[in-house]
């Protein structure tokens, strides 16, 4: 491929969805300033009216089973661009996204590093508050010098990589977090410094600090071989968690009449009353 051939290699941007009324609109209209590229968005079961609000947009809108991997996988099936960007629906790309994405999967000279086989961009969170400050700079920090971008920095890639790595895993959690684990093995992954801008919902929901820790004990059971499944559990009940419960093989007594995680992902399809678990891993 030459290096005009690269310059105008279509983006396909897939955006998994479930109840974002209130933020879809927003995160489409980031990506309009922009040359080749198509936005799909795959719902997980929507009730709110975000389907209908993204077709009004002249946007694509698949159905796949609720949970980012499937969604994004079932997207990534149907994108028709030599690069996919998978991008969180409370999250806005910068202007000049495309160029910038198409410039950072070239090599870096003749003759230099080859290219890179992800990238994503930094963060920013769309909130003044000191302590997501500290956060912003750990999440850049992590992304530059441990090569280890999450879901919510807009991972991209070409989608024959993506192929070739099998897609997201269909993990109920984790998925962004494993798939940069196997891209990181095969090679460098890129950074944008200029930001994606994303909500700051989840961290003033339950507190910076709560949602920092529950996140980070998250990452370190799910290294020591904790069962996704049990994560999912752990996560939805998290408010009623002690340390303890988060590396025990199975789950506390008083949990016992949790549904079959099967059932849950069923059931959250039908209905907007549960979460799917989209956590920011920061």
């Amino acid at each position: 491929m030459t290096l005009k051939e690269a310059e105008t290699e279509r983006i396909s941007i897939i955006i998994p969805v479930l109840n974002e009324v209130g933020t879809i609109k927003e995160a489409l209209a980031s990506t309009y300033s922009s040359t080749n590229v198509e936005a799909i968005a795959v719902d997980g079961g929507s009730t709110d009216g975000t389907v209908g609000l993204v077709q009004s947009l002249g946007v694509k809108v698949l159905s796949a089973p609720a949970g980012r991997a499937c969604q994004m996988n079932a997207g990534a099936m149907a994108a028709t661009g030599e690069i996919l960007l998978f991008l969180h629906a409370d999250t806005r790309l910068p202007p000049g996204f495309d160029t910038m994405v198409r410039t950072a999967l070239q090599p870096s000279m003749p003759g230099g590093r080859k290219a890179p086989v992800a990238g994503a961009f930094a963060l920013q969170i769309d909130a003044a508050l000191r302590r997501l400050w500290l956060i912003e700079w750990g999440v850049n920090w992590r992304s530059r010098f441990l090569q280890m971008p999450y879901g919510d920095q807009a991972i991209f890639l070409k989608a024959k990589t993506f192929y070739q790595m099998g897609g997201f895993p269909e993990l109920p959690i984790m998925e962004d977090f494993e798939l940069m684990r196997r891209l990181k093995r095969t090679g460098r992954i890129a950074l944008i410094p200029t930001p994606v801008v994303t909500s700051a919902r989840r961290w003033l929901k339950k507190g910076v600090l709560q949602t920092t820790l529950i996140n980070q004990m998250v990452i370190l059971a799910y290294l020591l071989n904790v069962s996704p499944k049990q994560l999912v559990r752990w996560y939805r009940h998290q408010p009623k968690l002690t340390p303890n419960h988060w590396f025990r093989s199975t789950p506390d007594p008083k949990s016992a009449s949790i549904t079959p995680l099967s059932t849950e992902l069923g059931e959250e399809t039908k209905s907007s009353k549960r979460e799917i678990v989209h956590p920011d891993w920061v």
